[in-house]
């Protein structure tokens, strides 16, 4: 796919959020939860321009017309790629893989010893998305509690770590 990849400007607010908000609604979806976001599922990216540890913002521009996003939130020598999103239209065309491919050159080129990528546990294509980008190393485990069954999320099971049993 032709895209360049480039930095984030005010020009992009608009297409970044309505992205952020695709990638909200995913989470609605393969969560079976319509709250999550709130009432404005493009509003966390607000707060995410307001990170004090965002270090950089890319655009994938395909023709004038910001495609995809990804980030770099740094702390120390430590950063993570986030968010990582491509419109639905342009998936699977090799956008993503390049929006990565430069998040993890400039990690590089600030001395980050560690790149995470967190995608949210029931995102297996996000998983699988970053697998392939060579993300191969587990850092970091989130344990929840349900402490409000029945209202919003259902739980599935299904995944094995250190010989538990868990509901993701």
């Amino acid at each position: 796919m032709d895209a360049e990849i480039r930095e984030y400007e005010e020009a992009d607010y608009e297409a970044c959020r309505a992205l952020w908000a695709q990638l909200t609604e995913r989470h609605r979806v393969i969560y079976g939860d319509p709250a999550i976001g709130g009432d404005d599922p493009g509003g966390g990216f607000d707060a995410y321009l307001a990170n004090p540890n965002r270090r950089v913002t890319w655009v994938a521009d395909h023709g004038g017309e910001a495609i995809g996003m990804a980030g770099l939130i740094v702390h120390g020598d430590e950063a993570a790629v986030e968010p990582a999103v491509v419109a639905r239209a342009f998936r699977s065309r090799g956008v993503g893989r390049a929006l990565v491919a430069r998040a993890v050159e400039e990690a590089q080129r600030m001395g980050v010893r560690f790149l995470s990528a967190q995608p949210v546990a029931r995102n297996l294509e996000a998983i699988s998305f970053f697998l392939n980008c060579g993300f191969d190393i587990l850092g970091h485990v989130d344990l929840f509690q349900d402490l409000a069954p029945g209202q919003g999320r259902e739980w599935k099971s299904g995944i094995t770590l250190h010989g538990r049993r868990l509901r993701y």
